[in-house]
C-alpha cells in the first residue's frame, strides 16, 4: 500500500502531465525584458559588476522557427559568459559556478539547493568544459534552447555524437534555472519534463583527469539539486540541454 508521500507525489506527477500537456514548454520561456529584469536582480545581488553599458548592448533574441520546434527548441534565453579563459573566450566553468553560487544565496527560502561532492567549481582537477566544445563568448548573449525532451533517457556520449551544430549544455543549463527561469524547477519531474544533464561539462569525480562523468540538474519538492553521471550510461529522467 502507497504511502501518503508517495500518494501525494504521484498526485503532482499527474498535474505537471496535464500542465505540459495542456500548455507547450514556450509558456515558461520568459521574454526578453523579464530575462534582463532577472539578470539585473542577480547582478546585484551578488555583485557581480556587470555594467550598465553591457544591459543596453543586449539585442533581440533569435525567432523560433517551425524546424526549431520540430528539433524541439523551445524558446530563447538570456546567458553571460564570465572571465576568460586565456584564449579570448569567456571561463564556462566560472559562467557556470556564480550562477550555481546565485542559485544557493536566492533558494534559501524556496527548497534550497543540493550539490554533489564531485562538483568542484574552483578545481580544474574535478570539472572542466569539454574538449570539443565551443567556446562560450563573453558578456551577454542569446541562443534558443532545448531542454532535454528531444534527449530523454539517452546516455550523454550518445547525444554528444549527434549534437552536430548544435551546442550543449555547459553554464547555461545552471544560469537557465538559477537566473532567468528559477520557476521552470517546480515543473521539473524527471517523467514528462526531465532532468537536465549538461553535455558540454565533464566532470573527474576522482579529481585525477579522469573525466568519464557530466554533471545533471534536478528537483526534488522544489530543491535544486547538481549530481553527477556516468556520460556512457542513459538515465530514465534525464534529457541533454541544447542551444542553438
Amino acid at each position: 500500500m502507497r504511502t501518503f508521500m508517495e500518494r501525494i507525489e504521484s498526485f503532482c506527477s499527474r498535474l505537471s502531465s496535464q500542465l505540459f500537456r495542456k500548455e507547450s514548454t514556450d509558456r515558461f520561456i520568459l521574454d526578453r525584458d523579464a530575462q534582463i529584469r532577472a539578470w539585473k536582480k542577480a547582478n546585484e545581488k551578488m555583485g557581480w559588476n556587470i555594467d550598465q553599458e553591457e544591459f543596453d548592448r543586449i539585442g533581440q533574441p533569435p525567432e523560433i522557427t517551425d524546424q526549431d520546434r520540430k528539433d524541439g527548441f523551445v524558446g530563447a534565453a538570456l546567458f553571460y559568459g564570465f572571465g576568460d579563459d586565456d584564449s579570448g573566450h569567456a571561463d564556462a566553468v566560472l559562467s557556470g559556478k556564480l550562477a550555481w553560487a546565485y542559485a544557493v544565496r536566492s533558494r534559501k527560502r524556496r527548497g534550497g539547493t543540493w550539490t554533489c561532492d564531485y562538483v568542484r567549481f574552483d578545481d580544474p582537477k574535478f570539472i572542466r568544459l569539454r574538449e570539443d566544445a565551443v567556446p562560450r563568448p563573453k558578456s551577454f548573449y542569446f541562443r534558443k534552447v532545448q531542454l532535454g525532451k528531444k534527449y530523454h533517457n539517452m546516455s550523454v556520449d550518445r547525444v554528444r555524437k549527434q549534437l552536430g551544430n548544435h551546442i550543449g549544455f555547459g553554464p547555461e543549463g545552471i544560469q537557465f534555472l538559477a537566473v532567468t527561469h528559477p520557476h521552470y524547477v517546480k515543473i521539473m519531474d524527471g517523467d514528462n519534463i526531465p532532468f537536465i544533464s549538461l553535455p558540454d561539462y565533464d566532470i573527474a569525480p576522482h579529481g585525477f583527469a579522469d573525466f568519464y562523468d557530466a554533471p545533471f540538474l534536478l528537483a526534488t519538492h522544489d530543491t535544486l539539486g547538481i549530481g553527477i553521471g556516468n556520460t556512457s550510461r542513459p538515465y530514465p529522467k534525464y534529457g541533454s540541454g541544447t542551444l542553438r
